[in-house]
């Protein structure tokens, strides 16, 4: 009779594991080769202009004030447009998730609006408000409303209807139950939808910059663009790339912070 022996464990399924050095150092090879490339003339620098052109630009720019002119311009159209969407969004979304009514007129309505590319009204926002930060407020304002609508409607629609019939079992007020049950319970996926909804705002903030702004990443982007300048195009673009990261950084310490019960 053969001798047991341990068998392997195999049921861990598809857990991958984190490893920190991978990221940093797939960018530093990636990052190393562009520049190889570029300064051994196998790159021509008007078309791909090598990183340490791009970071020397970049300074340049932050040097000159105009970087934070820029930047500043941009994110307070972000900011604005994004805390009045989300604000209207998230109303709409909790009323469709909890009240028939709402539900009935509310989900087909945002089903038939939200496919409509929101850049495309933008002339029609310059229409009713104007060419000024009003029409571009409205833009990134419309543009997050209608997914975070989506996101609080299906986070409230995902909380276990059991948690809510126990609280009432107990004669827990509605109020309460709101509060400590529903909301607690979708806040995960309504934070998910927040990073989907910032990522929208950043891409028509840029859009509408480029349609019609004196200052913002996007007007700087489209002016190196129209101006051939390579390296100022690219170092709006690495502001943009970075920015996002930013945005998603504080919505990931957000996150944390306000999920601490999971």
């Amino acid at each position: 009779m053969p001798e047991p022996r341990d068998v392997a464990f195999r049921g861990g399924g598809f857990a991958p594991t984190r490893r920190r050095l991978a990221a940093p150092v797939a960018f530093a090879v990636l990052l190393l080769a562009w520049e190889g490339a570029g300064r051994a003339g196998w790159i021509s620098p008007i078309f791909l202009p090598r990183p340490g052109a791009v970071l020397e630009a970049l300074a340049d720019l932050a040097r000159s004030g105009a970087l934070a002119a820029h930047l500043g311009a941009s994110l307070s159209r972000i900011a604005g447009g994004w805390a009045i969407g989300t604000a209207a969004g998230f109303a709409a979304g909790l009323a469709i998730g909890l009240a028939s009514l709402a539900r009935s007129v509310g989900v087909p309505l945002v089903s038939a609006l939200f496919p409509i590319p929101k850049i495309a009204l933008l002339p029609l926002m310059i229409l009713w408000f104007g060419i000024g930060e009003a029409s571009k407020l409205a833009t990134i304002a419309l543009g997050v409303f209608f997914p975070t609508a989506i996101a609080v409607h299906a986070a409230v629609d995902g909380v276990p209807r059991n948690l809510v019939r126990m609280a009432q079992s107990f004669g827990v007020p509605a109020r309460d139950i709101l509060l400590k049950v529903v909301l607690p319970g979708a806040w995960p996926a309504i934070l998910a939808g927040f990073r989907i909804t910032a990522s929208i705002a950043l891409i028509l903030v840029v859009s509408a910059e480029m349609i019609g702004a004196q200052q913002g990443i996007g007007q700087f982007v489209l002016q190196a663009g129209n101006l051939m300048i390579p390296e100022d195009l690219l170092a709006g673009i690495l502001v943009l790339s970075l920015l996002g990261l930013a945005i998603g950084a504080l919505i990931g310490a957000a996150e944390r912070r306000t999920t601490r019960w999971r």
